[in-house]
C-alpha cells in the first residue's frame, strides 16, 4: 500500500502540505506524516482510506508544529524582553499574495482554510479530517477568509451551500 500511495498520490500530498506550511517544510511534513502511517503496520481496505489516513497525519502534524511553534515563541519573547534591545534589521514589507497571506493564519484556521477550499472537502470531510466539530471548521474557515480578504483586499466569501437559514422549517422558506 505504501508504494502505491507514493507512486500514485505524492504529487497531492505534497501540494496539502505545501499549502498548509509553505514550500520548505512540505516535504518533512508529508514524510513524517507517512513515516507515522506506516511505521505501525497498518492495513488499509483500499488507497483512498490509506491516502484519507495520510492527509489526516499531515494536517495533525502541521497543528502541532503550529503549537510547539507559538510555545517556542512565546518563550523567545519573554526572554528578550529580559535582554538589552537589538540592534532591529528592516525586513521588506511581505508580498500581499495568498502564500504569504495564509502563512499569517494560525495552524488551525490555515488547515481549516485549506482542505476546505484549497483541497476541495466539505465542511464534513473537513472536520473528520482535523477531529474538529462542522461548526468549529465553519468558524475557523469564516475568520480565516476574513483574515485573508484584509490581508490581500479582495472580499471573496464562501459559497452558501453549507448555510440553513434560522427560524426556518423542514420543507419551508
Amino acid at each position: 500500500m505504501f508504494d502505491a500511495l507514493c507512486r500514485e498520490r505524492y504529487g497531492r500530498l505534497m501540494a496539502l502540505a505545501t499549502m498548509l506550511a509553505g514550500p520548505d517544510e512540505a516535504p518533512d511534513l508529508v514524510h513524517d506524516a507517512m513515516i507515522a502511517v506506516f511505521a505501525k503496520h497498518r492495513r488499509f481496505a483500499s488507497l483512498n482510506a490509506a491516502d484519507a489516513y495520510v492527509r489526516r497525519a499531515i494536517a495533525t502534524r502541521f497543528i502541532d508544529r503550529g503549537r510547539r511553534r507559538t510555545r517556542h515563541d512565546a518563550t523567545v519573547k519573554r526572554l528578550a524582553a529580559q535582554t538589552p534591545a537589538a540592534h532591529e534589521d528592516h525586513l521588506p514589507e511581505p508580498r500581499p499574495d495568498l502564500d504569504l497571506a495564509l502563512m499569517e493564519l494560525p495552524p488551525r484556521v490555515r488547515a481549516c482554510v485549506v482542505l476546505r477550499y484549497l483541497d476541495d472537502l466539505s465542511v464534513r470531510d473537513t472536520a473528520g479530517a482535523l477531529g474538529l466539530s462542522e461548526g468549529a471548521v465553519k468558524r475557523y474557515v469564516s475568520d480565516g477568509l476574513a483574515a485573508l480578504n484584509a490581508r490581500l483586499g479582495t472580499d471573496a466569501r464562501p459559497d452558501d451551500s453549507d448555510r440553513v437559514p434560522v427560524g426556518t422549517v423542514r420543507g419551508q422558506r
